[in-house]
């Protein structure tokens, strides 16, 4: 991925980041470099991370996912992955981004309806199941996993011959994989979820509709070659540390805004990994999901007269397929006619991008080749380090999710899984309320 931080340089918006204070951050970024490196260098919790590309073994999961996707196991026309966060985004991602050979059903919620008509949509005898969990314990996972297990049942489908598990050395699911002989793959010692597109977790989705590992793979590669210790000569660094610094300075939100349909997933997962890294000790940008051209007619107002709280990020590629704009004999609408919808969705995100400008606001560019399994492993991988980066300078633990594990035990109480202050604090509850 290549970066253009040139629109937030104070000269064009407020808030802003002059190039005299660039140079003064660029030396804490060499100097967060060092501490990024010397984790990755021994493997540590969270930096580990930044290792998968070289890690993970792309022929592992295909023997993995055979059995149950390949033509040895039955050809399948549809995968349901069971997982939430981070079990769930970043394969959501990678199958959403590129052309997956069959479909892919994500169970990242537990709402009943929702869970009923997925299901009910379903050929379930053409069906596998892919379930995600670490701990094996993950209420939403585990439930909906139950759930699934029983249509399956009922259906008169052995889901034991259909299911695929991804989860930690031990714990339920584990012993699950063991019991009925199912096939397992590891969750990566020392990744947070978030951090997991690029491993088993992300990728058995990708593996099961067809897609390239080795060249998601290659991108995130490529991406960490360019790691090196200055803002100047690393996209992602840059990304991260101009983020930093606008954060700082009152960009307390990030409006991430791809100009690609196919990336509109890219965003949600972008989301998590920016909220649950940074969001810490009263720090963090608060991220928003966008899509161009989409959000230009229901969010770019307020970016564009609103407070001035808020960066955008644009995601675009250079080449597109072309969908030529039949001509018209509209007067009015001869513009367009002969024309192309890239050209025009090309041109939407450059006045956009001009607009914000012109009223003095904030954003960053970045930019891909074109959306491909190559590029796209380089957008996560370069998004991950930018979000360690950023983490680094703001001196916060990016690899932790305290808040998270809060509402984990508060709910697991509730449910009756045990004896948990937090599930008790619900109980504490202030009300005023507003009846009709």
């Amino acid at each position: 991925m290549d970066v253009d931080i040139g629109n937030a340089l104070a000269s064009v918006a407020s808030p802003g980041i002059s190039r005299a204070s660039l140079d003064r951050l660029d030396e804490r970024v060499a100097t967060a470099h060092e501490r990024i490196a010397a984790g990755r260098a021994e493997g540590e919790h969270g930096y580990a991370a930044l290792n998968l590309p070289e890690r993970t073994d792309p022929d592992e999961i295909r023997a993995a996912v055979e059995p149950i996707a390949g033509p040895d196991g039955g050809e399948i026309d549809a995968l349901v992955t069971i997982g939430i966060g981070g079990s769930a985004l970043g394969a959501a991602t990678i199958v959403d981004a590129l052309d997956a050979d069959v479909e892919t059903v994500f169970l990242d919620n537990v709402d009943p309806e929702w869970v009923r008509d997925s299901l009910d949509a379903l050929a379930l005898d053409r069906t596998a199941i892919n379930v995600v969990s670490r701990s094996g314990t993950t209420a939403e996972t585990l439930a909906n996993f139950l759930v699934v297990r029983e249509a399956f049942e009922s259906a008169g489908v052995d889901w034991t011959e259909r299911t695929i598990v991804t989860t930690g050395e031990a714990g339920p699911l584990r012993d699950l994989a063991e019991t009925h002989d199912l096939p397992a793959l590891d969750v990566p010692d020392g990744v947070p979820g978030r951090y997991s597109a690029l491993s088993a977790v992300g990728l058995v989705a990708a593996a099961a509709g067809g897609l390239d590992l080795e060249s998601l793979l290659n991108g995130a590669a490529a991406e960490a070659e360019t790691l090196t210790g200055s803002l100047y000569e690393c996209p992602a660094y840059a990304y991260g540390a101009t983020c930093h610094a606008l954060a700082a300075r009152g960009a307390q939100v990030n409006a991430f805004m791809p100009y690609a349909e196919s990336l509109e997933t890219t965003a949600e997962w972008f989301a998590q990994l920016w909220a649950e890294s940074l969001g810490k000790d009263g720090l963090g940008q608060t991220p928003v999901r966008a899509l161009g051209a989409t959000d230009q007619h229901s969010q770019l107002q307020l970016y564009r007269a609103g407070p001035r709280n808020t960066q955008v990020t644009f995601v675009t590629p250079r080449e597109r397929p072309a969908q030529p704009i039949p001509p018209t004999d509209v007067d009015d609408l001869a513009y367009l006619g002969g024309g192309s919808l890239e050209e025009l969705l090309d041109a939407e995100f450059r006045a956009t991008e001009a607009s914000l400008a012109a009223a003095g606001r904030p954003t960053v560019r970045i930019e891909l080749e074109r959306v491909d399994a190559f590029e796209l492993g380089g957008l996560l991988y370069g998004l991950e380090a930018a979000c360690v980066m950023a983490g680094e300078l703001a001196g916060v633990n990016t690899f932790e999710q305290p808040a998270v594990e809060w509402a984990k035990k508060a709910t697991r109480g509730l449910l009756g899984g045990g004896d948990f202050e937090e599930a008790r604090a619900v109980e504490a509850k202030t009300a005023l309320r507003v009846e009709r």
